[in-house]
């Protein structure tokens, strides 16, 4: 779903060729129906099963965007040559990153690139986030955080993110408390890359607030492989989960499916 950081933040949808501003459709009944349809977002053949939410078995296995490599970013092989797709590594990987903290279900750290500050922060529903590192890859990225993770939490617990079960944080503290702890491997990484490669930064953190109706108090998932058709009163939105009355549905898993998505009255 693509998203503008707005107060709250505004999700549209894409059906079709058309984009539905989703905010207004809090609080009216929706319908979602999957009719079978599965095409890979990338060559377009129809497939049985998506695999990295949204390709092909064979893309998957060759894509350099679909590699081990973009889950555990310090495993990238481009320097030794053996990248999937050189050219992809070099606009993708070989350029700036962000390392961040970010309290979406508590305090967890995260990379992104430093295109999609702040995109990545809302698709993980965070109600906070604020730049730590800037670093000249994504491999570097990946150390850096590897280093954070002796400490602190990586990923978000969807489940209490959807309940808004969000404590209050003080992410500028938690920023340089973290930058102290970690400051003997950004040393050695410094060492071996250079001072500039890995940048610690004073910048403002971000607020984000999300349109929600109502947190359920129990999180239901709805899954279109096993019921291809749902529907429910939107409450609300965050990350990419549409919360309905009758569960929630993580839009994203669903981005190569063939849907109809309408409003009900």
């Amino acid at each position: 779903m693509p998203v503008e950081a707005a107060d709250p933040v505004a999700y549209t949808i894409k059906v079709g060729d058309t984009r539905l501003p989703l905010n207004d459709l809090i609080g009216h009944p929706v319908q979602i129906d999957f009719d079978g349809v599965i095409r890979c977002i990338h060559c377009d053949r129809m497939t049985k099963k998506s695999f990295s939410q949204g390709y092909c078995y064979p893309c998957f296995r060759k894509l350099a965007e679909c590699d081990s490599c973009i889950v555990s970013p310090e495993k990238c092989h481009y320097n030794e040559g053996t990248c999937r797709d050189p050219k992809w590594g070099e606009t993708h990987c070989m350029t700036e990153h962000v390392v961040y903290l970010a309290n979406s279900s508590g305090l967890k750290v995260g990379i992104t690139r430093a295109s999609q500050v702040p995109t990545r922060w809302i698709d993980q529903g965070a109600v906070a986030a604020i730049p730590m590192l800037r670093v000249a890859t994504r491999q570097l990225a990946g150390l850096a955080e590897v280093a954070c993770k002796q400490y602190v939490a990586d990923r978000t617990n969807w489940r209490a993110m959807l309940k808004g079960e969000t404590p209050e944080l003080d992410l500028v503290a938690e920023r340089a408390a973290m930058l102290e702890k970690i400051q003997p491997e950004l040393a050695a990484l410094r060492e071996v890359h250079g001072e500039d490669a890995l940048r610690a930064v004073d910048e403002p953190g971000l607020s984000l607030s999300y349109p929600v109706q109502v947190w359920p108090d129990k999180i239901k998932t709805h899954n279109l492989d096993k019921t291809p058709s749902v529907s429910g009163v939107l409450q609300g939105i965050k990350g990419q989960y549409l919360i309905l009355d009758t569960g929630v549905i993580n839009i994203r898993k669903y981005t190569a499916y063939e849907v109809r998505f309408q409003v009900t009255a």
